[in-house]
C-alpha cells in the first residue's frame, strides 16, 4: 500500500511540474505574440493563435512525458530532470520562433494573431513540435 501512496505522491508532484511548465509555455507564447493571447483565442476565436499555442502545449507535454518516462530512479533527480528538460524545450521553442521570424518577411507575431489563416502559422507549429521532438529524443 505504501508503494501505491508513494506513486500517487510522485505522480502529483510530476503533474504539478508539468502544469507549471504548460503555464510557462502559455506565458511564453503570449509574450511572443502581440496583444493578449487569451483574448485572441477565446474572444476573437483566432485560429492562428490557437494553433500556435496548441503546438507549444503539445510539444511541452511531449517533453514532460518523455522526461518522466525515462526518469532517474531517484525521485528528486527525476523531478529536476523533468523541470530542466521542460525549461530547455521552452527556451529552444522561443529561439526557433525568433529564427523563423528573422528569416521570413513580416513580423511573425503579428501574422500569428491575424484573423485570416496564414501558412506561417503551420510552419511555426511544426517548428514547435520539431523542437520538442529533438529535446525528447535527447532525453532517452
Amino acid at each position: 500500500m505504501n508503494d501505491i501512496l508513494d506513486g500517487l505522491g510522485h505522480a502529483a508532484v510530476f503533474g504539478a511540474v508539468g502544469i507549471a511548465l504548460l503555464l510557462l509555455g502559455v506565458g511564453l507564447v503570449d509574450l511572443l505574440t502581440p496583444g493578449k493571447l487569451g483574448h485572441q483565442i477565446w474572444q476573437e476565436r483566432n485560429r492562428n493563435a490557437a494553433l500556435v499555442l496548441s503546438s507549444a502545449l503539445l510539444g511541452i507535454g511531449g517533453i514532460v512525458f518523455t522526461a518522466i518516462l525515462y526518469t532517474y530512479e531517484e525521485f528528486g533527480k527525476g523531478l529536476a530532470s523533468t523541470a530542466l528538460f521542460g525549461l530547455l524545450g521552452l527556451v529552444l521553442m522561443a529561439v526557433a520562433f525568433w529564427v523563423v521570424d528573422l528569416l521570413t518577411p513580416g513580423k511573425l507575431g503579428a501574422i500569428l494573431v491575424d484573423p485570416e489563416p496564414h501558412p506561417a502559422v503551420w510552419v511555426t507549429a511544426a517548428c514547435n513540435i520539431s523542437v520538442a521532438a529533438i529535446v525528447s529524443a535527447s532525453i532517452a
